[in-house]
């Protein structure tokens, strides 16, 4: 199989020799995550206060261009967010520092994420043909671009309405709401990763379309199938049952499914060439 062969002027490659090769590309990527993440440790007051924690003040980026457009569309006050009535608390004693750890681990990946992308295509590139490495030219500078779009639309779309909801959602006046630090800190990265990872959608279809998994034809013929997984999924990601939020995250997933569909179509038609 190609795979298993270094290129096309090298001798096949064993099991375990692909195996070391494997461990010294993520060695590599584990020690540059690594650095970035004690640069970012030290930088504790920036990573908390001016990003992790903003989106729970009214202030936000995110809450001002919706006052904003509420006001555009004539709604009035509809759609602005002028208190966001709790707390963040620490119950255990390491809470905060064993979170500041974590975080800048997280942190670090995702401002690792272009070497990473590299380090992993250099493991995956000797496998491909001369022509398939020629039309897969662009594909890190791509995933990283992707990836850091989907970062933002996470962290500046779906964390903002989901904190909204969610920590302001009551079931008796009776209960005030006082949210663990750990929870906050894992509902915002988790969900800020995970956009950039969906945001990938283009770089998959594009490879399941090399290895003739996926083609432009079958995306077309279960578009609808796909809107309704995609409506779906921004019902999950965004708990608020009002409308506007789900359409804003909906939108760019479907979006990103129709130049998913024109990267299907590019691949195929090289594949005839």
């Amino acid at each position: 199989m190609a795979f298993f062969k270094q290129n096309n002027n090298q001798a096949e490659m064993s099991f375990l020799e692909h195996l070391e090769a494997l461990r010294w590309h993520l060695m590599r990527s584990a020690i540059v995550i690594v650095l970035l993440a004690i640069v970012i440790f030290c930088y504790r007051e920036i990573v908390f206060d001016n990003f992790l924690f903003a989106p729970k003040h009214p202030d936000f980026w995110t809450y001002r261009m919706l006052c904003k457009l509420s006001d555009y569309l004539s709604l009035g006050d509809a759609l602005c967010i002028r208190e966001l009535p709790f707390d963040l608390i620490n119950t255990e004693l390491s809470g905060q520092f064993t979170m500041h750890i974590w975080v800048s681990f997280v942190a670090g990946f995702i401002l690792a994420a272009p070497y990473v992308l590299w380090e992993i295509w250099q493991f995956i590139k000797p496998a491909l043909h001369d022509k398939e490495k020629k039309h897969s030219k662009g594909v890190v500078f791509f995933s990283s671009i992707l990836f850091f779009t989907g970062v933002l639309f996470g962290y500046y779309v779906i964390v903002p309405l989901s904190i909204n909801f969610l920590a302001t959602y009551q079931v008796s006046s009776d209960v005030k709401n006082m949210i663990a630090m750990d929870s906050f800190v894992s509902t915002v990265t988790t969900i800020t990763f995970a956009s950039g990872l969906v945001f990938e959608l283009p770089i998959v279809i594009y490879f399941l379309t090399q290895i003739g998994l996926m083609g432009p034809a079958f995306m077309r013929t279960y578009r609808k199938h796909a809107v309704v997984v995609i409506l779906i999924v921004a019902a999950v990601i965004t708990p608020s049952p009002d409308i506007t939020s789900q359409l804003l995250v909906a939108l760019p997933l479907y979006l990103l499914y129709e130049i998913s569909i024109f990267v299907s179509m590019y691949v195929e038609k090289k594949s005839h060439v």
